[in-house]
């Protein structure tokens, strides 16, 4: 299954052919964390969209709110340029022009980064941003660009102690996405 070994393969078992994310099993982080030790990013990647996209979890951009409310500032300046690398300065131009952000930390923020030939936030840059400007960000950036999601998976794939903020029924999403994959 996958190239994962035995225990792992066992795991997937788990949460494929229709496990129940509202009733996730009680180690579902603890057997997270060992797929995602033992999983290429690109198989978590797929999971970790797949629960973004569900209509069992919160929204996407309500999920990654919560997410950057619990990343450090590291994690949080990867975050933003995640974002802001999946809109492209057209697109935040457009944001900029049509008052999203307003005058306030993320408009600085964005107005900065359109100031930059290649958009790179800093650590710094982000320490006073909050979950629901970062939340508000999301929403406009998956509106315009959908393949987001696939983005910002790709870099919680490689922040795999982040996502288990998401909660038990995001975890077995992914993991049941990741046991389909080994099928």
């Amino acid at each position: 299954m996958m190239g994962l070994g035995f225990d792992i393969g066992r795991i997937l078992e788990q949460y494929g052919g229709g496990a129940n994310p509202t009733q996730p099993p009680n180690d579902v982080e603890q057997h997270f964390d060992q797929v995602a030790q033992s999983s290429h990013h690109d198989e978590l990647a797929d999971g970790l969209s797949e629960a973004f996209r569900s209509n069992q979890t919160p929204p996407f951009p309500n999920m990654v709110g919560q997410l950057f409310g619990q990343a450090d500032t590291q994690q949080r300046a990867g975050m933003m340029n995640q974002l802001l690398g999946a809109l492209g300065p057209a697109v935040i131009g457009s944001f900029l022009n049509r008052g999203v952000g307003g005058g306030g930390m993320l408009g600085g923020l964005l107005g900065g980064a359109m100031g930059q030939q290649q958009m790179n936030v800093r650590p710094e840059d982000v320490e006073r941003m909050s979950p629901d400007e970062f939340q508000e960000l999301a929403m406009h950036a998956e509106r315009e660009n959908p393949g987001v999601i696939d983005q910002m998976s790709r870099f919680y794939a490689q922040n795999p102690t982040l996502v288990k903020a998401l909660g038990g029924a995001a975890l077995a999403i992914a993991l049941g996405k990741m046991s389909q994959r080994g099928r």
